[in-house]
């Protein structure tokens, strides 16, 4: 077996992606994605908790990026303007991969289990965020809605990006479209 080949965490999650796009997520075992991956089921383990988590554990914590980056905006920045620079940071970083996320995507979309288990993702990414407004000093309810308003920017703009046949526009961009478009429509445009 290779497993002293390197990235042993990116070939777990194309092996359980491209074993769930072909057998379906249900029917893919660690045995079986540590095999394609060409590792020992031990050091799936070692990597991930459960076949759930190759989907979700991404290389960084997003929650800290998150809260750093709100937390580094100047103090005259609105919220959803500190929302809007941290998500902007993370889809940066996601948006390396686009193929990848449009299979993680896909995956994801055909298992209800696995939808909600996003839902959760996202609902602790913007319990994140609001908690860093808090930070600055944002009272609730200003605090949650407006960490709750990006991520459904983010989530919105994530969606147009992976179904977006002909690769326009990046992933900053549509992420930007939508908090345009979420700012526009608050004013009453």
């Amino acid at each position: 077996m290779g497993r002293w080949e390197p990235d042993a965490r990116g070939r777990l999650m194309a092996a359980a992606i491209e074993l769930s796009l072909e057998h379906g997520f249900e029917q893919t075992t660690v045995a079986d994605i540590a095999a394609r991956a060409g590792l020992t089921e031990r050091t799936f383990y070692r990597h991930y908790a459960d076949k759930r988590e190759v989907l979700f554990a991404g290389p960084i914590d997003l929650h800290a990026l998150l809260a750093e980056s709100i937390a580094a905006q100047a103090d005259s920045t609105s919220p959803i303007d500190a929302v809007a620079t941290a998500l902007d940071s993370v889809s940066g970083l996601m948006q390396q991969n686009r193929e990848g996320s449009r299979l993680r995507q896909r995956v994801i979309d055909a298992n209800p289990m696995l939808r909600e288990r996003e839902l959760i993702k996202l609902a602790s990414l913007g319990a994140a965020m609001a908690d860093a407004l808090r930070a600055r000093g944002v009272t609730d309810p200003t605090a949650s809605l407006t960490a709750e308003a990006g991520i459904a920017a983010f989530k919105v703009g994530f969606e147009t990006w992976v179904n977006d046949a002909t690769d326009a526009h990046d992933l900053q961009h549509h992420v930007s479209e939508c908090f345009d478009r979420l700012k526009a429509v608050t004013a009453g445009r």
